[in-house]
């Protein structure tokens, strides 16, 4: 089976590089798309985290906001799945830039999901804990939980939702949530530097949620894939890692695995950083659908952090 994969240069995307070269689905061809080559640097931190299996660096350019180029590659292709990991993910900067947030996050979302529809294909889709906000929760957020996003980024992305249920299409969304990886920008490597190079820090304490590593989302967008009997499966589902933490004990945690231990980290409240968004301050998610229905079992959050901490600690001596 041919299965497409946009945003294949971001965090997600670079861990389904992973698992793909390493597949023991032979029969499956992952093609990776993105709006632009992998950067070299990329490139080096995917052979030393995929050796000695050898990664697929190939991206096919496609611009999933034009729906004919996607309609075309999605035929032409012969595509069974397709796995949206692309995104408008600048929680501030979409504040300034709506129409392009909801052009990345909402209307290209219909266009794999009518692309989809057409060719008889899956569309995994990719969301965000960022629908929820408003309302103040102190439960885990269900899936059938009503959004109510708090800024421009989560209305979008609950558009995107929103137009891929309305399309026809056969759809797995997946909400996750404080995503992290050894590739791109996320939180845990802006800390592992600042902790490494500041003698203080301020993080604040007030904001819940769950750090997910990009790696084991994959594994299961992977094992969805393998399953088959979409239809049976179709739906929305939430994943995270396991546990709850705020960014504080995110950061903690960050600066014990990496040894970071000369740095002073002190826990705050959120309005000492002044924000045009009000970030969620609960938005932990209720995974008990998802472990139910693929029968999996969800590593625990601190596990992780650290083992990815360690990874880019590798990587820094290694790949220059």
């Amino acid at each position: 089976m041919n299965i497409l994969v946009t945003g294949a240069n971001g965090q997600l995307g670079s861990e389904l590089r992973l698992l793909a070269a390493s597949s023991s689905a032979v029969s499956d061809r992952y093609i990776f798309t993105d709006i632009a080559p992998m950067r070299e640097d990329q490139a080096r931190v995917l052979d030393f985290l995929c050796a000695p299996a050898q990664a697929d660096k190939q991206t096919m350019i496609l611009d999933i906001t034009d729906r004919e180029a996607v309609l075309k590659a999605v035929a032409d292709n012969n595509i069974g799945v397709i796995v949206n990991c692309a995104a408008f993910t600048d929680v501030e900067g979409a504040e300034d830039r709506a129409e392009l947030a909801e052009k990345l996050n909402a209307d290209a979302a219909e266009n794999l999901a009518i692309a989809a529809r057409i060719n008889s294909a899956l569309l995994i889709h990719i969301s965000t804990d960022y629908v929820f906000g408003k309302e103040p929760y102190n439960t885990p957020c269900r899936e059938d939980q009503k959004g109510t996003p708090t800024g421009v980024y989560g209305l979008s992305k609950l558009h995107g939702e929103q137009k891929i249920l309305s399309s026809g299409a056969c759809s797995i969304i997946i909400r996750t949530a404080w995503l992290y990886s050894e590739f791109g920008k996320n939180f845990l490597k802006t800390m592992l530097n600042l902790t490494g190079s500041k003698p203080a820090l301020k993080v604040v304490f007030d904001q819940t949620g769950t750090p997910t590593y990009a790696l084991d989302l994959a594994r299961l967008i992977v094992r969805i894939i393998e399953g088959g009997d979409y239809e049976s499966f179709k739906g929305i589902y939430h994943y995270s890692n396991e546990g709850v933490c705020s960014w504080y004990d995110f950061t903690k945690l960050i600066a014990r695995c990496s040894g970071h231990n000369e740095c002073r980290i002190e826990p705050c409240h959120s309005d000492e950083f002044p924000s045009r968004v009000t970030r969620p301050s609960y938005s932990v998610l209720d995974k008990t659908k998802v472990k139910r229905v693929f029968n999996i079992e969800i590593p625990y959050w601190s596990d992780q952090v650290c083992r990815c901490t360690e990874n880019l600690l590798k990587i820094s001596e290694i790949v220059k």
